[in-house]
């Protein structure tokens, strides 16, 4: 029996990773294709700030094909919205049925999916969903996954944290009152090895800057030499 057509949206980051590792591993529906934002400007993904080369990386790593949204930034709602809808018409044309979300917890942007997909008839995904964020962080360690942080909030968490590896260190370090996954936005990732990749992604990170009220580690392809960084970003929903 042929299984439904999925694709997973992607922000480089573990929670998405590791959904799409989830959704694998239960076979319920096939995964065919990544779905990311990216700034038409600066060539990043939003809010990860992770440059469209190292996505693209990851895609080849794990075997599938990326469709790119390109945002201005920054992005009027009206224009991230069509540009969205844009692309699940190209889903649907593609019989893609489904589409995969790495949301753990909160429900205005859950809801807010549901509502996006509504009237498309493609069917959101939630794999990850309400799991226990430690548990699930430590879950994705032992899965063997490996990221590095590439955002933070100050509000929420100190700028030292930007550039570290997401480990069992890094969990150990955190506030109290700081999520183990990042769900309430203290941090972002990108991920570069793990069960989900054929081959890890090579990266070296390079400078540590301040844009938009947040701290962003500049995560560059390895052998790259890490020059000054010239990037703005902007929240999306994706996570």
């Amino acid at each position: 029996m042929t299984k439904p057509r999925a694709w997973m949206s992607w922000s480089s980051g573990k929670d998405s990773a590791f959904a799409l590792h989830e959704v694998r591993q239960q076979a319920a529906v096939e995964i065919i294709g990544l779905l990311t934002t990216v700034t038409e400007t600066f060539e990043r993904v939003a809010m990860h700030a992770v440059l469209e080369t190292l996505v693209e990386r990851q895609a080849e790593e794990l075997g599938l094909p990326l469709y790119r949204v390109k945002i201005p930034s920054p992005c009027p709602n009206q224009i991230y919205e069509s540009r969205i809808t844009e692309a699940i018409e190209q889903a649907k044309r593609e019989q893609v049925t489904h589409m995969v979300f790495g949301d753990l917890f909160l429900e205005d942007i859950r809801r807010y999916r549901e509502t996006m997909l509504a009237p498309t008839g493609v069917r959101p995904l939630f794999p990850l969903w309400q799991r226990p964020t430690r548990a699930l962080a430590q879950a994705m360690l032992a899965s063997g996954l490996k990221a590095v942080i590439t955002c933070v909030d100050p509000r929420q968490l100190s700028p030292a944290f930007a550039g570290r590896r997401f480990d069992e260190s890094f969990l150990s370090d955190l506030p109290e009152s700081v999520d183990p996954c990042g769900e309430r936005g203290e941090f972002h990732t990108f991920v570069y090895d793990g069960p989900m990749f054929r081959h890890p992604v090579p990266i070296d990170v390079g400078d540590i800057v301040e844009r938009d009220g947040f701290v962003f580690a500049d995560v560059v392809p390895q052998f790259d030499s890490p020059g000054p960084s010239s990037f703005s970003v902007q929240p999306s929903p994706a996570k």
